[in-house]
């Protein structure tokens, strides 16, 4: 199997030539051969170099000592009695992948070795084999392993630095959406100092529109664009004078129209904002009505987004049930009487059906809870309706 004599042929020195070798520190080496002097010879001309060796008579057994002992190389004989050389490389590739393994094959069967370096060998000799030869494939080998586990660690290494990079982002983003969240609630503010009689308004609204939205199965997506654009919403009215906004009696034709110009204003505020892009045409269309009979461009029905259609029942029952300089609030039982008689002709019907779907208490309990809240809630903060525990 093996030859003693260390003076490389013509072909070893030019192979040794193309691959200089770096010399490893003490590797453990397990050899396995069932021929007992074939092992115990390379064993003791690896062992005059740098190599630390222990031998196996068969696959089996060195399963056995590589439970007990790990080893930096196998040097296997591929044709061996019960657990060949093909089958213990498998069993040691599937345990440890990082050791590695060497076949010894004849001359007449150098296609075996070629296979077994396609399953997973990292060389393959021929016998007889050259202890140079073994020694130099031994480095090439160990040496690649090490490259492996480098860039192994380096994997890791950098997939933790993505983690910890997409932690960093992700609490950036927590700041961004917060400032997002206090720019709203200083949009809101702005409102109730003009009209402290409608104070809440918009909270109230934004929950309320939730509600249904959650009863209809809208997206994540749908509850953040509606939140967004419910709690602005009447922003518009900052540009109206005192003696419209205020105004404690109805308003003239004149009045009502510069009125209805809010959405406008409003839409025309936002729309520039980024984070309140998609949000700005619920601000332009919540005064839309499902007949068309709506204001600013009387669009109808599915012409109108969703947002809108549901904003337009929550803002409803809020107006009715709510005080306004001109009128005292009105029982809960009188916004659901009108909702349900303009269902199909102001109100989309579907709209309608999500409302009444739920508990009737679901509404009045949503209002005592908003009226209670000084900043802007959480379920908004998170961007879905939340619970009617929550705040």
């Amino acid at each position: 199997m093996l030859s003693s004599d260390k003076v490389l042929t013509p072909a070893a020195e030019a192979l040794t030539a193309q691959a200089p070798v770096t010399r490893s520190p003490t590797a453990r080496v397990l050899i396995v051969d069932d021929e007992p002097a074939a092992c115990k010879l390379l064993a003791l001309l690896l062992s005059e170099t740098d190599f630390e060796c222990k031998t196996a008579l068969s696959g089996a057994e060195a399963l056995r000592l590589l439970e007990k002992d790990n080893r930096d190389a196998i040097v296997c004989d591929l044709n061996m009695p019960g657990m060949t050389g093909m089958e213990l490389l498998a069993e040691v590739r599937r345990r440890s992948p990082q050791v590695a393994f060497l076949v010894a094959t004849g001359l007449d069967d150098v296609r075996a070795g070629i296979l077994a370096m396609k399953s997973g060998a990292d060389d393959y000799l021929v016998k007889p084999l050259h202890a140079d030869l073994v020694i130099a494939s031994l480095h090439r080998a160990l040496q690649k392993k090490r490259l492996e586990q480098e860039v192994e660690g380096y994997r890791l290494h950098l997939e933790e630095m993505v983690a910890e990079r997409t932690k960093q982002m992700e609490a950036a983003l927590k700041l961004v959406e917060r400032s997002y969240e206090d720019t709203l609630e200083a949009l809101g503010a702005a409102i109730d100092l003009r009209d402290a009689a409608t104070e809440g308004h918009s909270r109230r609204v934004c929950r309320f529109a939730l509600e249904m939205a959650k009863a209809m199965g809208l997206s994540e997506a749908q509850h953040k664009t509606i939140a967004m654009g419910a709690y602005p919403h009447d922003i518009g009215k900052l540009a109206l004078p005192d003696g419209i906004l205020l105004k404690p009696g109805p308003l003239t034709a004149e009045e009502r129209v510069f009125m209805q110009q809010h959405a406008q204003t409003g839409y025309d505020l936002v729309k520039q904002i980024p984070f309140l892009a998609d949000a700005a045409e619920l601000i332009r269309t919540h005064h839309e009505r499902y007949d068309g009979s709506g204001y600013l461009r009387g669009l109808k029905a599915e012409q109108i987004p969703i947002g809108a259609r549901i904003f337009e029942v929550a803002d409803t029952l809020d107006a009715i049930t709510s005080d306004r300089p001109y009128r005292r609030a009105l029982p809960f039982e009188d916004a659901f009487r009108v909702i349900q008689t303009e269902s199909g002709r102001l109100y989309d019907p579907q709209v309608s059906t999500a409302f009444f779907s739920l508990p009737k208490e679901t509404w009045p309990t949503i209002a005592r809870m908003q009226h209670q809240v000084t900043s802007l809630p959480s379920w908004l903060r998170s961007g879905g309706a939340g619970s009617l525990g929550s705040s």
